[in-house]
């Protein structure tokens, strides 16, 4: 028998001085049983650095679909946003789908080592934006994953924080391309 999804609730606050986007999302994400909190939770933030109305989830790990894309009007991909140590073949597919991609890469000591081996490759796509998470970020993060969250997402002067009750976790970040 198949182990099933679980799912997290999540009111997500995010007050972006810099976009002036102000809005309370109130988001449900299937947690795939082969997910990680920590890998849930970069989803999470990566909603909350590029929210809007029409960024959505994908169907999940064991789908072809992106982490999170948003589409115009006409259908056409806007944006697509990846996560983890996405592989390069798929990054260059995702980069002629989609007007931008992004990608958000965790795992600590693991990143150069996937940088190192992807980026001569990954410079030729100029629509691709590849940025690294600290580890001093997603494991604070983590600790603040439960079934039922309340956060908010603040962003000011290009610096982000996540705050839930009484945690505030600064969003390290590098950009490597």
């Amino acid at each position: 028998m198949a182990l099933k999804a679980t799912i997290f609730k999540a009111n997500l606050q995010v007050n972006d001085l810099d976009r002036h986007y102000y809005t309370l999302h109130p988001l449900t994400m299937a947690q795939h049983p082969s997910e990680t909190d920590e890998r849930l939770m970069v989803r999470l933030l990566a909603f909350a650095l590029h929210a809007d109305e029409a960024l959505e989830f994908g169907k999940g790990l064991s789908s072809d679909e992106p982490t999170l894309w948003q589409k115009d009007a006409t259908g056409l991909i806007d944006l697509i946003i990846e996560i983890g140590l996405p592989d390069e073949q798929l990054l260059r597919r995702y980069c002629g789908r989609a007007k931008q991609v992004v990608v958000y890469a965790y795992g600590g000591r693991t990143v150069p080592l996937w940088w190192s081996k992807n980026a001569s490759a990954l410079a030729r796509l100029n629509n691709l934006q590849v940025i690294e998470l600290a580890p001093e970020t997603t494991e604070p993060l983590t600790a603040l994953a439960t079934r039922t969250m309340s956060l908010q997402c603040l962003v000011s002067d290009g610096d982000v924080q996540i705050i839930a009750n009484d945690s505030v976790v600064p969003v390290l970040r590098t950009a490597l391309k």
